[in-house]
């Protein structure tokens, strides 16, 4: 009776843990690796003025094309200027207005522009934005912007000091354009779609057609090549979309990617992904900085000695070699191996880029290193 229950109990474990391991482990949805070929965003782009300014915006005298667009603006407006009048505004400000224009956007729907100035206004907070035209790499007008300029940022200036909190020559307005005209995008080729990886692998294509095929049945889905995978799809609208929708969701367990690490050495960033280790290597590296100073003395003569007054330099330079004792780096064969055994150099991050260059050039890097 005793051994009738254990096995009970085991098989019902057993079935209770039945979905956990058939579950794929750190699945990603497709939508998130690959995306469907057309459906993308377009770039628009446009020039224009920014009002309203507090006295900080473009001096006219060194930007010339803004007091050109404002005379342009007001004799559209039907005002006309004296010949030869100069202009001096401090409230106006030229821009560049960017925004990306989403696919299946619709004439009627508000998107979002960001507006960066382009002369030498000091801050574009507290101004508006007058109707600009947004073009597209056609020269075609796709939307119209226009709006209060939101600026993350603040300063101000007093008595020669001045104080700045992020950045104040750009901005960002809300839903501050209005699609004026639609792109039109194919949702597929004729029976087919093409779904196109972010980035190129063969294995996880091969897992993306089989995961596709698994759930609709059938030879649906094939592998062009590693980036791009066909899927044949109903021609029906309607169910075209509510096809893409349902495979859009499937999870993937994509490959495990190139082993990679990114190195910034204007920043001094540091970046690798789970896949790079390291090979058993020794690393000496010391610190050499050098110290110049300079100590001005003035020599002065007595005053009946008919010399002059004379400034003398001394400069006193120092020279310093830091430690460079031969440090034995263990393997590393995951990611956090690799992250100790660097640290355990006590390196900065200035001289991890070059332990890093060096233990590539040695081959005790087992990464690509790209250097950004």
């Amino acid at each position: 009776m005793k051994t009738g229950n254990i096995l009970r109990r085991a098989a019902i474990l057993a079935c209770c843990l039945l979905p956990l391991a058939s579950a794929p482990a750190w699945a990603e949805r497709i939508k998130d690796l690959a995306s469907v070929q057309g459906v993308r965003n377009n770039q628009l782009i446009g020039y224009g003025l920014v009002v309203g300014l507090d006295g900080s915006g473009d001096q006219t005298t060194q930007t010339p094309f803004t007091t050109q667009s404002i005379i342009n603006m007001l004799s559209q407006l039907g005002v006309t200027l004296p010949p030869g009048q100069s202009l001096q505004l401090k409230n106006v400000a030229a821009v560049m207005v960017t925004a990306s224009l989403p696919p299946f956007a619709r004439s009627g729907q508000q998107i979002d522009v960001t507006v960066s100035s382009m002369g030498n206004a000091k801050s574009l907070r507290g101004g508006t934005l007058l109707m600009t035209p947004l073009k597209g790499a056609d020269g075609q007008i796709y939307a119209i912007a226009q709006g209060n300029i939101l600026v993350g940022g603040a300063g101000a200036s007093a008595g020669g000091s001045k104080v700045t909190v992020n950045h104040l020559s750009a901005g960002r307005i809300a839903g501050g354009a209005t699609v004026e005209r639609e792109v039109p995008t194919a949702l597929g080729q004729g029976a087919f779609i093409h779904y196109e990886l972010a980035n190129a692998d063969f294995g996880t294509v091969n897992r993306i057609v089989e995961a596709i095929n698994r759930e609709m049945g059938g030879n649906v889905a094939q592998a062009v090549d590693g980036r791009q995978i066909r899927v044949q799809a109903p021609e029906d609208a309607n169910s075209r979309v509510a096809f893409l929708g349902r495979l859009e969701n499937l999870e993937v367990r994509p490959v495990q990617g190139v082993a990679k690490v990114i190195v910034n050495p204007r920043t001094g960033s540091v970046v690798m992904n789970q896949s790079v280790t390291i090979d058993a290597c020794a690393v000496a590296h010391g610190n050499l900085s050098v110290v110049v100073s300079n100590d001005q003395q003035v020599s002065q003569p007595n005053p009946l000695a008919g010399g002059q007054t004379t400034v003398t330099n001394n400069a006193d330079i120092q020279l310093t070699q830091g430690g460079g004792a031969l440090m034995h780096v263990k393997p590393g064969v995951n990611l956090a191996d690799v992250v100790k055994a660097l640290n355990a150099l006590g390196a900065n991050p200035q001289d991890l880029l070059a332990i890093l260059q060096a233990m590539k050039a040695a081959g005790a890097l087992r990464a690509e290193l790209e250097i950004i």
